[in-house]
């Protein structure tokens, strides 16, 4: 069998450029025909294209244009690695396209969705609170999204899909359940947003799927053990 190609997608206010310590570590180990990393539209360097709707469909289909592109030579399709929201994303995919994708890793994705949740959550993303209580974080931000439209309308758009995602939930057990390819939900011990017993509740609805905590990991993918992360990407389809 030849080589598997690889696909990276990163979280919600993320980019390309954030996830590339990933994609470096899985191209440094040779076992794949290729590694790329996508980026969402709206995020990094991307522009969301005018009329386009900023919604989890939207990434799917992003995600599944890279998968054709990544099938290999004998047409064997890619495995993929999403962080959080694009770990959703992905899911997401894979419930609505057997066969897609070879097989999934997600890290730190929040599965269960609710109006309570999704306010919460929500919350958090309020541009003029950020810029005034974290003003390092916002010029961070500022410079990974200047050429996609600015940080601030990106995070009033990730606010308004967080509560769609609470009103109407697109994974549901039924999507869950047909994931037909291997899944690995990751969580990181230290997480404050998603659990293990949520993962292990998704990972108990899809046919094969399994869900592992990993000791002492909080949420940001900065802090993540990418030599661990890698590992799990290359045992997910074996």
């Amino acid at each position: 069998m030849s080589q598997r190609s690889v696909l990276v997608v990163h979280g919600a206010l993320g980019s390309a450029s954030q996830m590339q310590p990933v994609a470096d570590a899985l191209v440094a180990t040779n076992r794949f025909a290729s590694v790329r990393v996508i980026e969402l539209p709206g995020h990094g360097r991307t522009p969301l294209a005018e009329g386009a709707a900023f919604s989890m469909d939207l990434f799917a289909d992003v995600i599944a244009v890279a998968a054709s592109e990544a099938r290999s030579a004998d047409d064997a399709p890619p495995v993929v690695f999403g962080y959080s929201m694009g770990g959703y994303a992905a899911l997401l995919l894979a419930s609505r396209a057997p066969g897609a994708i070879a097989g999934l890793i997600t890290l730190g994705t929040m599965l269960r969705w609710s109006p309570e949740v999704a306010t919460q959550a929500a919350s958090r993303l309020n541009p003029a609170v950020i810029a005034a209580k974290v003003p390092a974080f916002a010029e961070a931000l500022a410079n990974r999204h200047a050429e996609a439209g600015g940080w601030e309308p990106l995070m009033e758009r990730t606010a308004a899909l967080l509560r769609g995602l609470g009103d109407t939930p697109p994974l549901t057990e039924a999507s869950f359940a047909s994931v037909q390819c291997p899944v690995h939900l990751l969580v990181g011990e230290k997480d404050d947003s998603v659990t293990l017993v949520d993962c292990e509740a998704a990972a108990a609805l899809m046919p094969h799927a399994r869900a592992t905590m990993l000791p002492g990991v909080p949420h940001p993918i900065e802090k993540a053990p990418i030599p661990t992360v890698v590992t799990f990407v290359e045992q997910v389809t074996e």
